[in-house]
Parts: C-alpha cells; sequence; structure tokens
C-alpha cells in the first residue's frame, strides 16, 4: 500500500471501529482510487468478515439484485423465505433489510462495501422506490452494521447527504503526492535521486495527481524505455503517446466523458459547452451564453447539470473543467477528424508548459506510435 494512502485507509478503519461506527462515503472521480481503496480495507478486516458489492454491476431490478447479493454473500440469510419476495418494492426492502440485520458467523455485525452506491437510483423507476436512494441511506443510518460507500458523483452525492445523519463521515479521495508517483514509477524511476524526484514531479502535475493517469503514465514510461530510442522517459512524450487517438488515457477519458454525459440531460448543449471550455476558460456564465448563443437562464440550467456530475466546477462565478487532463483530451478528440501525430503534440506541449513552468515553449515532444520515436516536434 502506498505510504501516503495508509492514513487514509487507517481513516476508514477508524470509522468502522468507532461506536457507534461511523459510515465513510468516499467520493472521488474516475480512477481516483475509490474501489481500490475499498478492496484494501477487504483485505485488511478479511474477506469471510465483509461483503463487497459492485452496484453499479448488479443494479439492474431489485429482485435479481437481491438474488445476486444472498447467493454471493459470507453471512447467513437466516430467513430464506424473504430471499424470493413478490415486487420491486418488497424486494428492495428485503434487501435493505439483510444490509441491516445481517450477522457474521460470530453474531457480530456484518461490514458491507457498497461500490458505487448511487447507482441504486437505477431502481428509481420501479414502482413506489421514487425515493431509494433516500430510503437506502436513511436504512443504513438506523442499522448497527458497519459500511462504506463510494461513489464518482461528488455533486450529487453531498447533496443526498445534506442534513442526513452524522454517521455518515464523506472523505474526498486525495490526490496523489510526489512521494506516491515515484512509489508507482518503481524501477523507471530508478537512478539518480535527483532525477528520479523531478520525474516523479513531473508525472504527478501532468497526472493532476489522479492515480488512473499517474498508473497510466508510469507504464507507459517503462515502456517506452524497455525500447530505448529518442524519448524515451520523458513524460511529456509519454502523455503524447497516451493522447493519440488509440491511447489508454484517450480511451478512457472518452470513457468518462460519455458516462458522465449520459447521467445528465441536455446531452448536446453540454457537449457544447464543454467544447467552449475547452477553447478558453475560466468563462462566466454570460460568456458561455454568448458563445452558445443561448439565454443566460438556458445556459444556467445547462451548467447545473454538468456540475451535478462533475464535469464542470465554479470558482467565484467561472466555469472551468474539473479535470484538466478531460479538457486536453476533448480539445485534441471532439472534432470532425482525429488528430494528428503533430496536432497532439503540440497541444500536450501546450498543456505541459502551463503546468511545468520550467517547461519552455520549445522544448521537444516526441510521440511514440509504434513504440519507436516517430519524429521532433518543435513547438513555435
Amino acid at each position: 500500500m502506498l505510504t501516503a494512502r495508509t492514513a487514509l485507509s487507517r481513516r476508514v478503519t477508524a470509522a468502522l471501529d468507532a461506536s457507534p461506527s461511523r459510515i465513510p462515503v468516499l467520493l472521488g472521480g474516475c480512477g481516483s482510487g475509490r474501489t481500490t481503496m475499498l478492496q484494501q480495507v477487504r483485505e485488511r478486516l478479511g474477506r469471510t468478515a465483509v461483503q463487497y458489492i459492485d452496484v453499479e454491476r448488479t443494479a439492474t431490478t431489485p429482485e435479481r439484485f437481491l438474488r445476486a447479493i444472498a447467493a454471493v454473500s459470507p453471512f447467513p440469510v437466516t430467513d430464506r423465505s424473504a430471499s424470493t419476495p413478490t415486487g420491486a418494492r418488497a424486494a428492495f426492502d428485503t434487501a435493505l433489510g439483510f444490509f441491516g440485520r445481517a450477522r457474521s458467523a460470530a453474531s457480530e455485525p456484518a461490514t458491507f462495501l457498497l461500490d458505487e452506491f448511487l447507482e441504486l437510483r437505477t431502481f428509481e423507476s420501479f414502482p413506489g422506490l421514487r425515493r431509494v436512494q433516500h430510503d437506502f441511506v436513511e436504512g443504513l443510518s438506523s442499522s448497527s452494521n458497519r459500511f462504506v460507500l463510494t461513489s464518482r458523483y461528488t455533486a450529487r452525492a453531498l447533496r443526498l447527504l445534506r442534513d442526513r445523519s452524522a454517521r455518515f463521515e464523506v472523505i474526498h479521495m486525495p490526490a496523489l503526492t510526489t512521494e506516491d508517483s515515484l512509489d508507482i514509477l518503481g524501477p523507471t524511476a530508478a537512478g539518480d535521486a535527483h532525477d528520479a524526484d523531478y520525474l516523479a514531479r513531473t508525472v504527478q502535475s501532468l497526472a493532476d495527481g489522479r492515480p488512473a493517469y499517474v498508473r497510466a503514465l508510469a507504464d507507459e514510461l517503462g515502456t517506452m524505455r524497455e525500447h530505448g530510442g529518442p524519448g524515451s522517459g520523458d513524460a511529456i512524450s509519454a502523455l503524447a503517446a497516451l493522447l493519440a487517438p488509440e491511447g489508454r488515457l484517450a480511451k478512457q477519458c472518452a470513457f468518462s466523458y460519455e458516462l458522465r454525459l449520459h447521467r445528465a440531460r441536455g446531452y448536446g448543449a453540454l457537449k457544447a459547452i464543454l467544447e467552449i471550455l475547452a477553447e478558453d476558460e475560466p468563462l462566466t456564465l454570460t460568456e458561455i451564453a454568448h458563445r452558445l448563443q443561448r439565454t443566460p437562464g438556458s445556459t444556467k440550467d445547462y451548467l447545473s447539470w454538468l456540475e451535478d456530475v462533475d464535469l464542470i466546477v465554479s470558482r467565484q462565478k467561472r466555469y472551468s473543467f474539473a479535470d484538466p487532463l478531460m479538457r486536453l483530451w476533448v480539445r485534441l478528440h471532439c472534432r470532425p477528424v482525429p488528430p494528428s501525430v503533430d496536432e497532439v503534440a503540440r497541444e500536450v506541449q501546450a498543456y505541459a508548459a502551463a503546468r511545468l513552468p520550467e517547461v519552455e515553449a520549445t522544448s521537444a515532444v516526441r510521440v511514440s506510435g509504434d513504440r519507436r520515436a516517430v519524429g521532433i516536434i518543435e513547438i513555435d
């Protein structure tokens, strides 16, 4: 486990061990390490004492959800007759009752790790379940069992938990530090201590401290060094390769972009606003409305829907992307044709220069296509 994240793991464990136990709610974007943290908690507490549930994958119908969690639970399902209730509402109530009353084989409180718990919203379309999320958090707060929840939708989770039981302890997933990044880089950063620290700081800054991005950069740097040649060990060239049309981060950003937009309203208008902010940020409501050619009232609604799925943030009434690499991806890939190698290199160089003051505008970026350097792009 990363040393800098040990404190986070201990905080979650301390919340579970409190009397009465608190309910940690881990919030963070895609690739922020929420699921990894749940798995670490599971290993620490023991697999037979904990049930991990991927709500996003199992929340289909309340009946199937109930059967799925009961089928793999390490906790005895004492009421067998309740495992096949009639109707969606009855099935959800039975599942909620199981979460609240389950006990281990030693008759101790059960521990449930519920990944992406807001996906229970899927059940809202069934009769009697319009308030399913509210019923869920109320049921958990009144139980003596222990729970850890996660969600990638920070704004929605905070709104749901507002004015709820004090048992819920919101924990925002922290960005990785330089030390964390150095640990992930491993042998890739081997050598002179000063050079290794510089590489780790560069990777941490380019990745905005997001674990999935740091890992992708570390893996790409390792591959580049294995093949040698120009650009090996260059974090900026590694980022350019990752954001090429078939690159790992290009695909990851595309997944997150579509996932969040499809959870929001006004798909087309929201994409247009993201393209506007990709061109220039931060912008005020008035500036965005003018460029969108829509009224300020309509634009304000669109912006609130983007904030609702954490694609943008507002600071001092000015809007910008929540994820800087997502903004770079939109600049590169939300266009009629895929970007060329030169265009990727140029955009990545500009991104790096803004985040790394020591990067000169004329420094070279090498983009690896077939894992060999294919050219050096000089940025004017």
